[in-house]
């Protein structure tokens, strides 16, 4: 877990140094935040050969993107970072198994493949009705829903990762469904009328 002493403003002047390529200030950033992110990467996947390429390909994207950070807590932005990075290892993992199961059976079971409930709902979240909807709501209300329905941490976890208190987590929670519902139904679609042409 992320340790709970540490100054935030002090988490985005260190930012601000790597956006201006002070590898000095990167090397402090992981220095403070690669232990609670690699034990909370452990938790998603059981292969540590990929948690600590997920950890690095992480603070190369940090590296690379540092300036295009905005007001988040770093913490919970490193998070999102992380969680992503995850999820593209994973897919890429399994689409090179399928792959060369494909290959060794001699089937082309991995073009017929259907993606997962899970990859089916992530490419909805990022790309569909609701990531629209995600990007129309408030950044602080849209980082609580991502940490608590997209990376399903529980209230406390999201709480200490956002560095704010468990009540505001809930209430913030509560208002982002609202929201969120509300955006979804300013873009669904009008019902036409029923049935066809006689």
């Amino acid at each position: 877990m992320r340790p709970s002493g540490e100054d935030p403003d002090d988490d985005h002047a260190l930012l601000r140094a790597v956006a201006q390529g002070d590898t000095e200030a990167l090397a402090t950033l992981y220095d403070r935040h690669a232990g609670w992110l690699l034990a909370r990467l452990g938790r998603r996947c059981a292969d540590a050969e990929t948690v600590r390429e997920v950890l690095q390909d992480t603070f190369v994207t940090v590296w690379r993107s540092a300036g295009s950070h905005r007001g988040a807590r770093v913490g919970g932005w490193l998070w999102v970072i992380a969680s992503r990075r995850l999820v593209d290892a994973q897919r890429a993992h399994a689409r090179t198994d399928l792959a060369a199961r494909a290959e060794r059976t001699g089937s082309n079971e991995w073009a017929a493949t259907a993606p997962s409930a899970e990859e089916r709902v992530l490419v909805g979240l990022e790309y569909g009705d609701v990531g629209a909807a995600l990007d129309r709501i408030s950044p602080e209300l849209r980082e609580v829903l991502r940490a608590t329905v997209i990376d399903g941490l529980t209230t406390r976890e999201t709480a200490r990762l956002l560095g704010i208190p468990e009540g505001t987590v809930k209430t913030r929670a509560m208002r982002a469904r609202r929201e969120l519902r509300a955006a979804l139904e300013l873009s669904a679609p009008e019902p036409g009328p029923l049935g066809g042409t006689a």
